[in-house]
């Protein structure tokens, strides 16, 4: 009886030390990220690149215009350069920059033609990886 009793204690520190260690590794690799300046969760990710996915595909030269005017406001107010959005046309001039001083508004998209949006990612490994980079209008 007294063997069986031990056997249940040592037991149950086994499970408790795996138990502490699986915590030790979820905080390292928590911190990690953090760390390399990957801090953003897919649902982050998920969240950021929707406010401009909608608009993929043919859209109006109206509804283009506000995608351009949602990217400014995105670009003035982002804390952080990896969520900083470019647009680009067919040619590959740039119609919104990532920076305050290359944002030359709307005046370049006709309200009464279609474009053809389309949205270029971050590259996995870099700092922006997932996240919406450039946006090309056709």
């Amino acid at each position: 009886m007294e063997n069986a009793s031990k056997a249940l204690i040592i037991a149950g520190a086994i499970l408790l030390a795996i138990l502490i260690i699986s915590l030790g590794i979820l905080i390292y690799n928590q911190a990690a990220g953090i760390a390399n300046g990957n801090a953003m969760s897919e649902v982050e990710i998920t969240q950021f690149n929707t406010q401009f996915t909608q608009y993929e595909g043919r859209q109006s030269g109206s509804t283009v215009r506000a995608l351009l005017q949602k990217v400014i406001s995105n670009n003035l107010n982002a804390d952080d350069d990896d969520k900083k959005v470019e647009v680009k046309d067919n040619s590959g001039a740039t119609l919104v920059g990532t920076s305050t001083t290359d944002m030359p508004g709307t005046d370049k998209v006709s309200t009464n033609g279609y474009y053809e949006v389309s949205f270029t990612y971050g590259s996995s490994g870099a700092s922006n990886a997932g996240l919406v980079d450039v946006i090309t209008i056709k």
